[in-house]
């Protein structure tokens, strides 16, 4: 019987002055995953670390965290600047021995000035990105996007983009269903679509709570029939341009493209977790026609629905071998794009 393979190793690099909420989110996300992820928090010097919007952490480690991590988290900070020669050194050394690197916010001037982001697309704070941009014309900053993927290195704009970045490193390492689970307990939107290269093409606003949280349970345990505008509305009791108006409003999108990207999100999960027929994946998606599965799935997740199912088993299958937990074990090729926005 093989060995349970080692947990991914995260690690937390809080520097002074560090974003309170930009912490939190890949503690809250990371933390607590019974022996998928380990989780560290460390710092230049082991100390009181200074919060901006929050009390002084206290961090146990220094520096030489980094020398064993898998994953290597930057939150931001409230006045971002390039690294000390210390950190500095510590970030290359992680990245030359296959570190996957993540910054949140302004933690991309961390990565930025380390020299980890050269040639690569890269985004901030929306606030900040003329100034990454005019401090480091090398990298091709992204000023409208919510995330950028460039592979071991990744990142995203400020504040809750950081948990949809945190959830899509999730999903690229353990399938949507994980991410699923962990969105549900962050109490978050599961899934903000990238790219090609894997970056948003437009900031989405985040879904929020509102009067429309009854008809989007319910019509997630509906995907598989016919789920029109006007059957929505009935459901809510409202007119068809209060609910599209309203959708608009709590989750960015129209209720439509919503639908679609829900049907999308739950035949990842049947391919994932199951060996079900396209026909049968299909049809409990509520995507239709095997046809119909692979045209939408492809445009929305970069390969065929046969070519995911198979590459997520090869990779389950190397985990079961006590194969590799850090980036290079993570699912390969798989970029997020948009899905092009369906009729109302």
């Amino acid at each position: 019987m093989s060995e349970a393979p080692a947990p991914h190793r995260i690690v937390v690099l809080a520097l002074p002055g560090v974003l309170a909420l930009d912490y939190g989110i890949p503690v809250q996300t990371f933390g607590n995953w019974d022996g998928t992820y380990t989780l560290t928090v460390c710092t230049e010097t082991p100390g009181p670390v200074p919060v901006e919007g929050g009390p002084a952490l206290l961090v146990e480690h220094g520096l030489e965290a980094l020398a064993s991590a898998d994953t290597v988290v930057v939150p931001g900070q409230a006045r971002p600047g390039p690294p000390s020669e210390p950190v500095r050194a510590a970030l290359a050394a992680a990245a030359a021995r296959g570190t996957r690197m993540v910054s949140i916010c302004t933690g991309a001037f961390v990565l930025a000035g380390t020299g980890l982001l050269d040639g690569r697309r890269a985004t901030t704070h929306w606030q900040h990105t003329a100034e990454l941009a005019r401090a480091h014309p090398e990298v091709t900053v992204e000023e409208d996007v919510l995330y950028v993927d460039e592979g071991d290195v990744l990142t995203s704009a400020g504040v809750a983009a950081g948990i949809d970045l945190c959830l899509h490193i999730v999903r690229r390492d353990s399938g949507a269903a994980a991410a699923n689970r962990r969105a549900r307990s962050l109490v978050a939107a599961p899934h903000r679509t990238g790219g090609q290269a894997q970056y948003i093409d437009r900031p989405t606003p985040a879904a929020r709570s509102g009067p429309l949280d009854g008809v989007r349970a319910w019509a997630l345990q509906h995907l598989d029939e016919p789920l029109t505008v006007d059957r929505l509305a009935r459901e809510a009791c409202l007119s068809r341009r209060t609910l599209i108006r309203r959708f608009h409003e709590e989750t960015g999108m129209p209720p439509m493209q919503w639908l679609l990207e829900a049907r999308i999100d739950r035949a990842r999960e049947l391919l994932e977790g199951s060996d079900a027929p396209m026909e049968t994946v299909a049809r409990r998606s509520g995507l239709g026609t095997p046809a119909n599965l692979r045209t939408l799935f492809r445009r929305q997740v970069g390969v065929p629905p046969s070519a995911y199912r198979d590459t997520f088993r090869a990779r389950t299958a190397e985990r079961g071998r006590g194969g590799p937990r850090g980036p290079e074990g993570s699912m390969p090729n798989l970029p997020t794009r948009a899905v092009p926005r369906a009729p109302e």
